[in-house]
C-alpha cells in the first residue's frame, strides 16, 4: 500500500542546521509521503538564499517576508518588493509576517506597519499571507479583519497555537488553521479541541522545522519528514482515518497555495 501523500506547508530549510545534508532531509520527507514543502523566508535580505532551495528541488516552494520579531531590526518591506518577488513560479506566499509580543512587544508599531503592508501585497497577488501570532491575539483578529474589510486576501494561520477566538475570528474570514508540532503534544489537549472545532477543509499541517518536533523527536532538531506524525494526530483529532486525513489536507493546500497546486 503506499504511503498517503501529504504537504509540509510551513518550514525553514535555509537555515544552518540543514546545510550539511539538506539532500538527505528532504529524501526522508519524500520517503514519509511529503510530496511538497514550503520553505519560508523570515528577512527579505536572505530571500536569494531561500529561492536557491526552491529552485534546486522540484518538490521545494517558498514564500518570503519580514517575519514580526525582526520587524524593528530590517528594513520595512515594500507592496512593491513582496509583488516582483511573487513574479517568480515558485513563489507561492506572501510572509511569514504578523505580530509577535511575547519578546518584542516593544516594535508593536513596526511590526503592524509591516503586516499591513504584507496584506496588500497578498491583495495585490492573490497569494495567501502567512501569519506568525503570538500573546497578540486582539491586535491580529482587528487587523485582519479591518484589512478584509477593505479589500479580500485569503490567510493562514501558520502554527496555530493561541487563542479559540483568534481561531473563529480567522476561520468567519475564510482563512486556515495550520497544525504544527504543537498540535501533537501530550498537554495540548485545549489546542487539539480548537482544531477539532474547526472545518476539516480549512486545516494544514506543517513541521516550522528545524522547530517544535513533534512526539517522538520532540527536543530534536525537527524537519518535513515529521510532518506525518503531526498529520496522523490530526487524523484523530478529526475522527478520520490517515488516508482520509492526508487527502483533505492536501485538497485544502491547493485550493489556498494555489501556484503549488500538483
Amino acid at each position: 500500500m503506499s504511503t498517503p501523500h501529504i504537504t509540509d506547508s510551513h518550514c525553514h530549510l535555509d537555515f544552518p542546521n540543514f546545510d550539511e545534508e539538506r539532500d538527505a532531509v528532504i529524501a526522508r520527507a519524500h520517503e514519509a509521503g511529503v510530496t511538497r514543502m514550503v520553505t519560508i523566508c523570515t528577512k527579505l535580505r536572505l530571500e536569494p538564499s531561500v529561492r536557491a532551495i526552491a529552485e534546486r528541488y522540484d518538490s521545494v516552494f517558498y514564500a518570503a517576508g519580514t517575519h514580526p520579531m525582526s520587524a524593528a531590526d530590517e528594513p520595512m518591506a515594500t507592496v512593491e518588493n513582496l509583488v516582483a518577488l511573487a513574479q517568480h513560479p515558485k513563489f507561492v506566499g506572501i510572509g511569514e509576517t504578523g505580530l509577535d509580543y511575547h519578546y518584542t512587544a516593544d516594535s508593536k508599531a513596526v511590526q503592524q506597519e509591516s503586516l499591513r503592508i504584507h496584506v496588500e501585497a497578498a491583495r495585490q497577488t492573490g497569494l495567501p499571507l502567512i501569519i506568525h501570532a503570538r500573546a497578540a491575539d486582539e491586535d491580529m483578529a482587528r487587523i485582519l479583519s479591518d484589512e478584509h474589510t477593505n479589500g479580500a486576501y485569503t490567510c493562514v494561520m501558520h502554527c496555530f497555537s493561541s487563542s479559540k477566538e483568534l481561531a473563529q475570528a480567522a476561520l468567519e474570514l475564510g482563512f486556515y488553521l495550520s497544525m504544527s508540532g504543537i498540535a501533537a503534544f501530550p498537554k495540548s489537549q485545549e489546542l487539539r479541541d480548537i482544531f477539532a472545532a474547526a472545518p476539516v477543509d480549512r486545516v494544514l499541517v506543517e513541521t516550522d522545522a528545524p522547530y517544535l518536533a513533534p512526539p517522538p523527536y520532540r527536543g530534536k532538531r525537527n524537519e518535513p519528514g515529521y510532518a506525518a506524525h503531526t498529520a496522523r494526530v490530526g487524523a484523530e483529532v478529526f475522527g478520520l482515518t490517515y488516508p482520509e486525513f492526508a487527502a483533505q489536507t492536501q485538497a485544502n493546500f491547493e485550493r489556498l497555495f494555489t501556484k503549488a497546486a500538483l
